[in-house]
């Protein structure tokens, strides 16, 4: 659902599917409410349960599937850096700093509350009192739950070049020889070291890409077969497959939720 924002968007999903090892270009922060959740995350393994809150940093790799029953039902709310740090911020002060929330699975009860109002609020609410409830929602989150986020190893010029190729046309998918040439090493090293700087193989790492291009030309206003083709979808039922893999939605649920 599209938030009044510039940069937020909450989701509503219910469901049994097993998630792949994928990443969100967003903050995430949200709650359990019903059944239980594991993943494996870059801040560690996440067991979560009804009333538990959970977040993600952006470009955190993870994966995600029910545990202990045989679905269960989450909420969340995406924000980009500027929107995450916006409400919590005076006119003139500094928004760059590079920021990380601390823990993927912890238990605030004051938080938890907020949430859920803003939750509540977000479908009819009067702008005033939403903003309220944002504010405060990020005013908590960063207080008890941000700090520095850490530097990571940067990776090799030679890999660089191997992500841009794949980010710079998502309308064609190179063969792994191209890429293991482009670099200069063998097919197996550039397998393993893609995989160890951003977290999975480039193929996935590619349809990633597609399907985080295809959901902002959505919003945009493109329409769904036009979305496919212009990222390298072989059609729109193959987008909407990659989107309910990756996301819990299809793409027409996004495009109605923009369109709000």
């Amino acid at each position: 659902m599209a938030a009044p924002w510039p940069g937020v968007h909450f989701t509503h999903i219910d469901s049994a599917r097993h998630f792949p090892r994928h990443w969100h270009d967003t903050y995430g922060v949200g709650l359990i409410d019903d059944g239980a959740h594991h993943s494996a995350s870059g801040r560690g393994a996440v067991q979560a349960y009804a009333g538990d809150l959970i977040s993600t940093n952006p470009g955190e790799v993870h994966d995600g599937r029910p545990h202990g029953a045989p679905a269960r039902r989450w909420r969340m709310v995406y924000m980009d850096a500027a929107a995450l740090q916006a409400s919590t911020l005076s006119p003139g002060d500094n928004a760059s700093t590079a920021l990380a929330l601390t823990r993927p699975v912890f238990d605030d009860p004051p938080l938890r509350q907020a949430l859920r109002r803003l939750f509540a609020l977000a479908q009819d609410a009067e702008a005033l009192a939403l903003d309220e409830a944002w504010a405060s929602v990020c005013g908590q989150l960063l207080a008890r739950h941000a700090g520095l986020a850490a530097s990571r190893p940067a990776a090799s010029p030679a890999l660089h070049q191997v992500r841009d190729q794949l980010a710079d046309d998502l309308t064609h998918t190179p063969t792994l020889a191209e890429l293991a040439t482009l670099a200069g090493l063998s097919r197996f090293q550039v397998l393993r070291h893609f995989a160890d700087a951003y977290g999975m193989p480039p193929h996935a790492w590619l349809r990633q890409q597609r399907v985080l291009r295809a959901r902002a030309l959505i919003s945009a206003g493109q329409g769904l077969a036009e979305a496919a083709a212009a990222c390298g979808f072989a059609d729109q039922s193959h987008m909407t497959r990659s989107f309910v893999q990756q996301f819990g939605f299809t793409p027409g649920a996004w495009q109605h939720a923009s369109l709000q």
